[in-house]
C-alpha cells in the first residue's frame, strides 16, 4: 500500500459520506489537487450499505428527498446535478407511489404533489386549512439556504399559523425524523429546508438503492482526477498560528494542505485539533439515535400483503415527542419504509420483498450492555419493531408474515457510531451546527450534517456549497459550474 506520508495537497476532505465525496468532485472539476480520507473500508458514511450472504442492505436512505420532474428549474437537485456535471437518468430516480402520517386515528397521506396533502390537512382539519396555507405562504417566502438566515424555534414559529396541536405533531413527525438534531425542535430555516424538500418536492429512489448516487458520486470522483486513500482516517489535525498545518493519519503518516474540510461532524472535529481540549463539545454531543429492523420477503408487499405505502411516519401516544430515548428502543413512534413501493421505470419490481421500521434508540442503554446482553436485546427488539410496523399495515397473519421471510437484520446507535464516528451514535449529529463551515482556524471548514444542510441531497449541497465557498471561491475567483 502506498504511503501518504510527506504528501501535500491542495484539499484534503476528511470523511467519504454523500458531503464529503460532492466536496471532492467539486474541488477536483477546478484542477485542485484532491484527496479524500475515509476510515473504514466503505463510502457513504450515514448513507452507505453494507452485505450479508451477497444481499444488500442500505443503511439511512429510505428516500432521497427533493425530487421534482424532469422539467423542473431552480431546485435543489437541479442545482447539485448542474454543479457536480451528473445527468438526471444517472440516478436513476423513481418516485414514490405515496405516503401517509398517522396519528391518534388521524392520517394524512401526501404524495409529490403537495395539492394532496393540502387536500388531506382540509379534510382531517378543516378549521386548520386557513393557516395551514398561510404557513406554506411563509415557509416558500424564505430565503432558507442562506448561511445567514436567522435561525429560531420552528416550534413556536408554527404555532403563529395552526392552532391544533395534532396537526402541528403530524406535520413534524416526518420533519423531525428525517432532518432534526434537536429535541422536540428544529430551527426555522432547516424546517423550511424539510418542509421544501419533503411536502413540495418529494421522494424518490433509486433501484438498486443508495449503492446508485455512490457509484454515481465514485465515478465523477475519479473522472475529475481526485485521489480517494480508505481505511485511513485522521488521528490528529495539527494547529499552528491558527491554521491547521498538517493531518496526522491513523498510520503514523503525515501529510500537508493548504485547504481541510471535513464532514466528520463538529465536535470530532474539534476533539482531532491539537490546540482544543480533547473533550471539547460535551454539551453539543447530539442526543439523537435511531435503531431499525429490517426484514426481506419472497414476496410482494404490495400485490401480497397488501401494503402500498411508501412510507408510514406513524406516532402512538396523545403527543408526539422527539427525544432522547430513555430505554433501549422508543417505539412510541417511528417510520415504516418499503422499498418496493416506488414508480421504477419500465414497470421494473424488486426481487424481493423488504420492510423498513425505524424508532429512536438509546446510545447510553445500548452501550452499557455486555456484548452477550447486546445480543440478546437486538434478537428481542428485532421482531419487536416488526410487530409494531405491522400493527400499522394491512393484517397479515403470523404464520403467513413468518413463513415468508427471507432474512433480517437490525443496527442500533452503536452501529451508527460505529461507522460513522459520530459521537453518542446521533444520526444527524450536534444540535448547534455551523452554518458557514467556519471553524477556529483558518483553513479548516466542516461540511455535511453539522455544517447543517440534511439528508441526501443536503449532504451534497453542503459539500459544494461549502467547496466553493471556503475553496474555489477564494482559488479560482469564483464558483461557476
Amino acid at each position: 500500500m502506498t504511503s501518504l506520508n510527506g504528501r501535500h495537497f491542495d484539499a484534503v476532505v476528511i470523511g467519504a459520506g454523500m458531503s464529503g465525496l460532492a466536496a471532492g468532485i467539486r474541488l477536483a472539476h477546478f484542477g485542485l489537487k484532491t484527496l479524500i480520507l475515509e476510515r473504514h473500508n466503505a463510502p457513504g458514511g450515514l448513507n452507505g450499505f453494507y452485505s450479508i450472504a451477497g444481499r444488500k442492505y442500505d443503511v439511512g436512505l429510505h428516500a432521497m428527498t427533493n425530487y421534482v420532474p424532469a422539467n423542473a428549474k431552480g431546485t435543489p437537485l437541479v442545482k447539485l446535478l448542474r454543479q457536480l456535471r451528473i445527468r438526471r437518468d444517472e440516478l436513476d430516480l423513481a418516485p414514490q407511489v405515496g405516503s401517509a402520517i398517522l396519528m391518534g386515528g388521524r392520517r394524512l397521506s401526501f404524495t409529490n404533489d403537495f395539492a394532496v396533502l393540502e387536500s388531506e390537512v382540509a379534510r382531517e382539519f378543516p378549521s386548520q386549512i386557513d393557516g395551514f396555507r398561510r404557513l406554506d405562504s411563509a415557509v416558500r417566502a424564505m430565503d432558507e439556504t442562506a448561511l445567514d438566515a436567522a435561525a429560531g424555534s420552528a416550534s413556536e414559529w408554527i404555532r403563529g399559523f395552526v392552532s391544533d396541536e395534532a396537526l402541528i405533531d403530524m406535520l413534524f413527525i416526518p420533519l423531525f425524523y428525517y432532518g432534526s438534531a434537536r429535541e422536540n425542535d428544529m430551527d426555522v430555516p432547516q424546517f423550511a429546508i424539510m418542509w421544501k424538500s419533503l411536502y413540495h418536492e418529494g421522494f424518490a429512489r433509486p433501484y438498486i438503492g443508495v449503492r446508485q448516487v455512490l457509484r454515481v458520486l465514485l465515478d465523477k470522483y475519479r473522472q475529475a482526477g481526485g485521489e480517494r486513500k480508505m481505511k485511513c482516517g485522521v488521528r490528529r489535525i495539527v494547529a499552528d498560528k491558527g491554521r491547521a498545518a498538517a493531518l496526522e493519519l491513523d498510520d503514523g503518516s503525515v501529510i500537508t494542505a493548504d485547504h481541510i474540510i471535513s464532514s466528520a461532524g463538529i465536535v470530532e472535529t474539534q476533539r482531532l485539533c491539537s490546540d482544543l481540549s480533547p473533550d471539547i463539545g460535551a454539551d453539543n454531543i447530539g442526543r439523537l439515535g435511531y435503531c431499525e429492523s429490517m426484514a426481506v420477503f419472497d414476496r410482494d408487499p404490495a400485490a401480497d400483503f397488501g401494503w402500498k405505502d411508501t412510507i408510514l411516519f406513524f406516532c402512538d401516544s396523545d403527543r408526539f415527542r422527539y427525544e432522547r430515548a430513555r430505554d433501549l428502543v422508543d417505539a412510541r413512534s417511528g417510520v415504516i419504509c418499503i422499498p418496493n413501493n416506488y414508480a421504477y421505470s419500465d414497470g421494473r419490481k424488486l426481487d424481493e420483498g423488504w420492510l423498513r421500521v425505524t424508532a429512536l434508540g438509546s446510545y447510553e442503554a445500548w452501550k452499557s450492555l455486555s456484548p452477550e446482553a447486546y445480543a440478546s436485546a437486538k434478537a428481542e427488539w428485532l421482531p419487536k419493531l416488526l410487530d409494531l410496523a405491522r400493527a400499522h399495515l394491512p393484517t397479515v397473519e403470523d404464520s403467513a408474515f413468518a413463513k415468508s421471510i427471507r432474512a433480517t437484520d437490525m443496527f442500533t446507535p452503536l452501529t451508527v457510531s460505529r461507522f460513522t464516528g459520530h459521537l453518542g451514535g446521533a444520526i444527524y449529529g450536534a444540535p448547534v451546527k455551523s452554518r458557514d463551515g467556519r471553524t477556529h482556524l483558518e483553513n479548516l471548514y466542516l461540511c455535511g450534517t453539522d455544517q447543517g444542510f440534511l439528508g441526501i441531497t443536503g449532504a451534497m449541497l453542503s459539500g459544494i456549497s461549502m467547496a466553493n465557498l471556503h475553496v474555489i471561491g477564494k482559488v479560482s475567483g469564483g464558483a461557476g459550474a
